[in-house]
């Protein structure tokens, strides 16, 4: 059986296919372009990403921290210094709730007659200091009338609305009511402070 021949087109032919080709392609409209008549609107969606510069973050001051002295059966009382929330989530709600709580405080041993009880130990936040961005900012405790003792968990300042960053300091006093049977010395514990 013979092998069967192909032509090979002539130039002339090739040429030619060849410029319909281009011809083709130089007519195709760029991909996802829109294509509108005269006197129309011809819209182009356009997006852009606000990003979230941060998270939630409290800060509190450097210890130790004094409050100042007293006598067994006296009370002693100072501010604690600046303690700031900062809300860098941009979000919608932007609420939050700061909590405190405290240690029992000891000093020497830390025998029951070296012990001041957390029950002993109250906090008021006050007013804010300074605020930033939208919404209510409301302290635990307004005022020395209002201390709550920090044998418990306790709301120490809130945001209970507004969108976006935002910002909030205040400057709480620690009262400590000192037991009759306190020894003298330097009593030390903490001050708890968290944010959600």
């Amino acid at each position: 059986m013979g092998k069967r021949s192909v032509a090979a087109p002539s130039a002339a032919v090739a040429g030619l296919a060849l410029v319909a080709a281009v011809t083709v392609a130089s007519t195709a409209s760029p991909a996802g372009a829109a294509s509108c008549p005269a006197s129309t609107t011809c819209p182009t969606t356009v997006t852009f990403t606000v990003t979230d510069p941060g998270g939630l973050t409290t800060t509190v001051p450097d210890g130790p921290v004094s409050v100042g002295s007293g006598v067994p059966s006296g009370q002693i009382s100072g501010q604690l210094g600046p303690i700031a929330v900062s809300d860098q989530r941009a979000a919608l709600t932007a609420t939050w709730a700061a909590t405190v709580s405290a240690t029992a405080f000891t000093t020497g041993g830390g025998t029951p007659a070296e012990t001041v009880p957390n029950t002993a130990v109250l906090y008021w936040s006050g007013p804010a200091t300074a605020t930033t961005g939208t919404g209510t900012f409301v302290p635990g405790q307004a005022d020395a009338a209002a201390a709550q003792s920090l044998d418990e968990t306790r709301t120490a300042f809130s945001k209970t609305s507004g969108s976006g960053v935002n910002t909030a300091e205040w400057n709480p006093t620690v009262v400590v009511n000192v037991p009759a049977q306190a020894v003298a010395g330097l009593y030390t514990g903490t001050v708890n402070h968290s944010i959600a």
